[in-house]
Parts: C-alpha cells; structure tokens; sequence
C-alpha cells in the first residue's frame, strides 16, 4: 500500500511521551498536536473540549438559518427541523467524545435551550419546563440513553461477540441489585473513568431488574424510559 506522505502526520498521546521521530521513505513524518478522523477530533491530551466546541458551533450555525429562514414557530414545525438538522451535529459518534466536564455538558445544552426557545407559547418558560412540555430530554440524559442502548447491545444484544472483550460481569451472589452487574473497574487516570467502556457500567448496575432482564431491545428502551431519571 502506497501512503501519501503529505497527509500522514503523528499523533503523541499521553503523558511523558518520549515523542519520537517517525520517518516513512525516508523522510521525517510531521507531528501534529490534534487530527480528526472520521469528523471527530482527538488531540494529543485525549480531551474532547474542542470537539465539543466545533460541535456547538455547527449546530448553532444550522440553528441560525433556521430561525431567519423559518418564519413559523410552532412546535410542528421548529421540532422536526431541530431534530432532524441540529441535534445530528451534537450526537454524532457521541458515545467516543462525550465529555464529563460540566464546562462542556453546558456548551452543548445552550444550543438546545436556544432551539427550544424559538418555539411559541413556552418562551417564557424555564428550561426544564420547556423540556417537559414539549416531551424532551436534556442532550444529557439522551446522553445516556444512548450509552445504555448501546451497553445493552454489547452485553445481552447483536453485538454480545463483541462485548465479551469489553465488559466483565461481576462475579457476586448478592441478592439485591438487578442480577445483571457488571464489573467497574480502577483506574489511576481519570481520563480513562470518562471511557464509554467505564462510565456507563454505573448508570447500568443502578437500573431495575425489570429493564436490565429485557428479552429484548425494544422491550429495554421501553423500560429505560420510566427508569432514566432515577439514574441521572
């Protein structure tokens, strides 16, 4: 295979890399602090700050055209464009970039609050009243709901092959929980807590044995609906 050399770059990751230098042909490969692949970027720190940032400012300039080129503001209307325009460049490949740092959990909220707010008749409302009448969630709590769909998948769904390299089931004979707990691990760095594989095994051992039991996921979504807000 053949590379060009011109777009091939080194990322350093981690903390004392010894940053050494690459040569392909003969010639010394350029390093980079930050590269995207596959419309995410990672930087050599492994933060998602900037990503976030790029994220937020996609969707406000779609959000933007839309509110000078729309001229209704009805829910019918303003709802599905949001939906279908907006909120696609905040949840893109969430599950590998979502952040635990609140600075940037609110970046990405202030584009839905101002979303919601183009809406007439709940304008004057606060945030969450605004959610609960037009039957939202939080970006937080979809979030993750997104996290735990995608758990149930690898742990008891169609990607269960896999999941067996990425989640171990603890070994308990507790009889209080919902049966079905999964092994959270230590880790030194918290960087690695923030690692989907990590933080979403909480949020899973806490849900009823109802939803964690479902046969099937249809079933789990329907039951991780009424439990989501105990395990926020």
């Amino acid at each position: 295979m053949k590379f060009n050399k011109a777009k091939c770059k080194v990322l350093h990751v981690g903390q004392g890399n010894p940053k050494h230098n690459y040569r392909l042909d003969g010639e010394r490969t350029a390093s980079s602090p930050e590269e995207q692949d596959l419309g995410v970027l990672i930087d050599e720190k492994l933060k998602m700050t900037r990503q976030h940032t790029l994220a937020a400012q996609k969707a406000n300039r779609v959000l933007g055209c839309i509110k000078r080129s729309v001229t209704s503001r009805s829910r019918e209307v303003i709802l599905p464009l949001c939906s279908a325009l907006v909120r696609p460049h905040l949840e893109y490949c969430v599950q590998l970039w979502n952040s635990q740092r609140r600075k940037d959990i609110e970046l990405l909220e202030r584009v839905q609050r101002r979303a919601t707010k183009l809406i007439r008749g709940v304008e004057h409302l606060s945030y969450e009243e605004r959610l609960r009448e037009l039957g939202l969630l939080s970006l937080e709590k979809r979030r993750l709901q997104g996290d735990l769909i995608a758990a149930f998948q690898y742990v008891k769904g169609a990607y269960r092959k896999d999941g067996e390299e990425l989640f171990v089931r603890e070994c308990s004979d507790r009889t209080r929980g919902n049966g079905f707990k999964l092994n959270e691990g230590r880790f030194r760095l918290d960087i690695r807590k923030k690692f989907f594989t990590v933080r979403v095994v909480r949020h899973g051992n806490r849900l009823p044995r109802e939803v964690v039991d479902a046969p099937s996921l249809e079933v789990f979504k329907a039951g991780l609906d009424g439990a989501l807000g105990n395990v926020v």
